[in-house]
């Protein structure tokens, strides 16, 4: 999930800025097999920020027309005291020959300061995105190919699985394009919940952002980041390691010849 927006300090703010990371999933491996696929799987991750723990859940599921995924933010612990309520948002989508293709997305924060409700439809045939925020109905063109706050997560495993990532991805949030640049910063072993294993750090940036996100990938996961950590203005802002991953069987039936 991405949501890129000015920090006002609040806790349910932050949380909300690290729910976006995730959707950040980018890297720069060596070239995967021709036409990969991404694959079904639910992944754990433990958050700390600041003096606040929390916890992101994401799941990935095929469909007959292409996938489904959620991912959910919940405070955990002592937190819940300070912070109640969730992130949770949804996104369907398909895979066409310029990339993964959003068809809906749906979010419901009870955990922000700001309390939102969002759907969206993207309409592919006219180039427009129409939907509500709050009941306030909204509707935006977009001119070339844009993603979601979860669908763009997608994007870019399937780009990196087929070896092809791009230096900059285009991302839709709501009635705003943005800019994300990436840099590659090496690889490194790194130990996390979830196990032991070779790493490729990644850096990406928002346009005129002054947060600083790295994000240390792993390619047997589908490169899924095991650990994502924040920086502003030179200080570590949020951590968040992987606590489980498990793939899941697709559910869609095969086809009969």
């Amino acid at each position: 999930m991405l949501h890129i927006q000015k920090s006002t300090g609040a806790p349910g703010a932050t949380i909300l800025h690290w729910a976006g990371l995730i959707a950040l999933i980018i890297c720069l491996p060596s070239l995967a097999a021709a036409d990969a696929t991404l694959r079904p799987h639910t992944a754990v991750y433990k958050v700390k920020i600041s003096v606040l723990g929390g916890q992101l859940k994401t799941e990935l599921q095929e469909t007959a027309s292409g996938y489904v995924a959620t991912h959910v933010v919940r405070a955990t612990g002592m937190s819940r005291m300070l912070s109640s309520g969730v992130i949770s948002d949804r996104s369907e989508f398909d895979t066409a020959e310029d990339g993964v293709r959003p068809t809906r997305f749906m979010s419901r924060d009870t955990l922000s300061r700001d309390k939102k409700t969002t759907a969206v439809n993207f309409d592919w045939d006219s180039g427009e995105a129409h939907g509500t925020v709050n009941g306030e109905e909204i509707m935006s063109v977009m001119e070339d190919l844009a993603h979601d706050r979860v669908s763009i997560q997608y994007e870019l495993m399937l780009d990196l699985l087929n070896g092809a990532p791009s230096a900059q991805y285009v991302l839709y949030d709501v009635d705003k394009l943005k800019t994300v640049m990436v840099s590659n910063i090496g690889s490194k072993t790194v130990k996390v919940p979830a196990g032991k294993f070779t790493a490729v750090g990644i850096q990406h940036q928002a346009v005129n952002s002054k947060r600083i996100t790295t994000m240390w990938c792993v390619k047997e996961l589908d490169y899924l980041p095991v650990i994502i950590e924040q920086h502003r203005k030179g200080k570590l802002r949020l951590r968040a390691v992987l606590k489980k991953y498990n793939p899941i069987p697709s559910q869609v039936p095969v086809k009969s010849t």
